[in-house]
């Protein structure tokens, strides 16, 4: 069985800077697509930031030039650095890929979530 494990997430002062963590684990032939979302307290799960296995990157305006997306393929690991945190980035965050484990079909993989918090 394939797991997505987050780490990272704490709390921190406005501006400053946190890294997030995704390790897939189980029984992985390979990992496509990765992606971290947030949902902020009472508002819905929206996509921040995306990866492709080649590196392509995406990102939600309201985080352009502040996060970075980044994935290590060997370790089937993607990260997510924070910088300049905002209140407003407070939130649980997802991380979220297409894997393909021991079966012949790809599978859409959640993590548990790693909540930030950012005081102002």
């Amino acid at each position: 069985q394939v797991q997505l494990v987050e780490s990272g997430g704490g709390l921190v002062q406005a501006g400053g800077s946190l890294r997030l963590s995704c390790a897939a684990s189980g029984s992985i032939q390979s990992v496509s697509a990765m992606a971290w979302y947030r949902q902020p307290p009472g508002k819905r799960l929206e996509l921040v930031a995306g990866i492709t296995f080649g590196g392509s990157t995406n990102y939600a305006d309201s985080v352009k030039v502040r996060f970075t997306i980044s994935r290590d393929n060997a370790e089937n690991t993607v990260y997510l650095q924070l910088s300049s945190l905002k209140p407003g980035d407070a939130a649980v965050y997802y991380c979220q890929g297409e894997i393909l484990g021991d079966g012949s079909s790809w599978s859409d993989c959640w993590g548990q979530g790693t909540r930030v918090t950012v005081s102002s």
